[in-house]
């Protein structure tokens, strides 16, 4: 039984893997536009940028197994991308277009 993988743990990893990758990335973006300097700031921010999108990758992906369910973790990751793209999107075309 050692062996042996719960059903629910493939829906909770391939939920992390995809949907905690976009997730990563529009909060990356927010972070990029909503942080200290804006967008344009000078420095080293695109490789802080890298760095911190890594982070929440592996962050939301090692979270993901804290839901109940495979579907669950979909449903409440879906969400969180919808909601987090939207603000992505509203930044870039409507607050600072």
């Amino acid at each position: 039984m050692a062996g042996d993988i719960r059903p629910d743990w493939w829906g909770k990893a391939s939920a992390g893997v995809i949907l905690g990758f976009g997730l990563a990335l529009s909060l990356v973006g927010l972070y990029a536009y909503l942080g200290p300097g804006g967008i344009d700031a000078p420095g080293g921010r695109y490789s802080l940028m890298r760095y911190l999108e890594a982070f929440v990758w592996i962050s939301v992906f090692s979270f993901c197994f804290l839901f109940r369910s495979g579907r669950s973790a979909w449903a409440w990751l879906g969400a969180a991308n919808l909601i987090a793209f939207a603000a992505l999107f509203a930044c870039r075309f409507v607050f600072f277009a």
